[in-house]
């Protein structure tokens, strides 16, 4: 019998020689190693790769509804992240009631397709949370150190050689500089709250990435990135005396000025365009400048939602009523998919109930965080309240005068934070289905 045993197996072997690299990687990865790899670009492409991160988190997110259809997943619903998905759902509805309302939902639909990013939360978040926490914390801040590293490179290039604003893997200053702030400040909180011990490593890594910020151009992330690490350094403070406070601080104020001489040709130009932006728009009424546009977008924006205020126009007819009132105000033949304003945008298109709606995002994501941060004193569950105070605070600044929601890198980098900051710092773990305990990733530590 054992003779036979051992015959039967021998197909099995010459049969398992000769499938494909791919088949046999796909038979040796376990759900939690898949993670891993999947992690690690969701960090590390948006400041580098740009829309890699939303091919990857979309494409993830479809191949988990899948892996729940077949009940190879199951859904994992915590108290945070069930609020959470109710305000992100109420928010997709109100971009389809507005265009219902005003009968342009056949000519809205095709501007429906990012919602799905925000709809994958609940099922990317269940998928998610197999990972063991203090593995997934130290992926995201290793990854976001190699983007940072990734993002300074890609931004002399483009600076020095191309001639241009540092714009990343994005293809946009102002995306590349929001994603890269957040890459920063994953690394700064991870130095500070002692998950990751080469700290150095960190800090480095979080001067490339300022230094990116700087070669982008972007004020309104050069405003974001000391307010954001004012709330880092906050948050963790228990672990600093007075003194070794002060000490950092000061060590912040010196490396602030290093960076700021470094990019001093960058501030000092686009200081220079802000003044004669804001001379040309007082002195002449001249709104075809940067400045000039945003101002012209704002009025149209708010006579919009005076004429439409509680369902908005829909988002076709919203880009339309910029055009015309580019044409019929000002004079200027221009054209935005955005008023420069995220909840100028949505209350355009959606009217008050969509900006409440998108405002009930960052406002229960921030109640998570502080919950979290009141009631948790483990440092990796500490470090996922500080990503979602990260990623508020800087989609909230760089939204004032930019985009805060509706473009692809962005809104995938969003979910991301979101998902990993809401489960790291009140979520469970879960094992997959058919399987006893979650496995570790490949190359994690145990938590300190």
């Amino acid at each position: 019998m054992a003779g036979s045993m051992e015959i039967r197996a021998q197909p099995g072997n010459c049969e398992a020689k000769h499938l494909n690299p791919f088949t046999k990687l796909r038979r040796h990865l376990t759900p939690a190693q898949i993670n891993f790899y999947f992690s690690i670009v969701c960090f590390f492409s948006p400041p580098v790769l740009g829309s890699l991160v939303s091919i990857t988190f979309n494409a993830g997110g479809v191949w988990s509804v899948l892996l729940l259809a077949i009940k190879r997943r199951r859904f994992n619903i915590d108290g945070p992240m069930l609020a959470l998905t109710a305000a992100i759902y109420a928010y997709c509805a109100a971009m389809v009631l507005a265009s219902i309302v005003n009968g342009t939902l056949a000519a809205d639909l095709r501007f429906f397709l990012p919602l799905i990013t925000f709809l994958l939360f609940p099922v990317s978040y269940s998928t998610w949370s197999i990972t063991e926490k203090a593995a997934l914390a130290r992926i995201a801040i290793l990854a976001s150190a190699a983007a940072c590293f990734g993002a300074l490179a890609i931004a002399v290039f483009q600076y020095h050689w191309l001639g241009v604003r540092a714009e990343g893997g994005a293809g946009n200053p102002i995306v590349f500089a929001t994603v890269t702030c957040l890459a920063i400040m994953t690394c700064l909180a991870g130095a500070l709250s002692g998950i990751e011990r080469r700290w150095k490593l960190l800090v480095l890594a979080a001067i490339a990435g300022a230094l990116a910020i700087v070669y982008s151009g972007s004020r309104m992330i050069w405003v974001a990135v000391p307010i954001v690490g004012i709330a880092v350094l906050l948050v963790n403070r228990r672990r600093f005396t007075g003194a070794s406070m002060a000490r950092f601080a000061a060590i912040g104020v010196v490396v602030a000025l290093v960076i700021a001489a470094i990019g001093s040709r960058v501030v000092l130009d686009r200081t220079d365009f802000l003044v004669s932006d804001w001379d040309a728009l007082n002195a002449n009424g001249d709104h075809s400048t940067a400045l000039g546009l945003r101002v012209a977008m704002w009025e149209i924006g708010f006579d919009a939602v005076r004429e439409m205020p509680i369902f908005g126009h829909g988002i076709t007819a919203s880009r339309a009523l910029m055009k015309q009132g580019f044409h019929d105000r000002f004079g200027l033949s221009a054209g935005f998919s955005h008023f420069h304003n995220g909840f100028l945008t949505a209350a355009v298109e959606a009217g008050l109930l969509g900006a409440l709606a998108l405002a009930s995002i960052f406002v229960v994501a921030a109640w998570n965080a502080a919950k979290a941060l009141r009631l948790r004193v483990d440092p990796v569950e500490r470090f996922g309240a500080t990503m979602i105070l990260v990623a508020v605070i800087t989609y909230l600044t760089g939204g004032m005068a930019g985009i805060l929601v509706g473009h692809d890198i962005l809104d995938a980098t969003l979910m991301v934070f979101l998902i990993v900051g809401t489960y790291l710092a009140s979520g469970r773990t879960i094992v997959p289905t058919g399987e006893s305990a979650p496995a570790m990733a490949p190359g994690a530590s145990p938590q300190p």
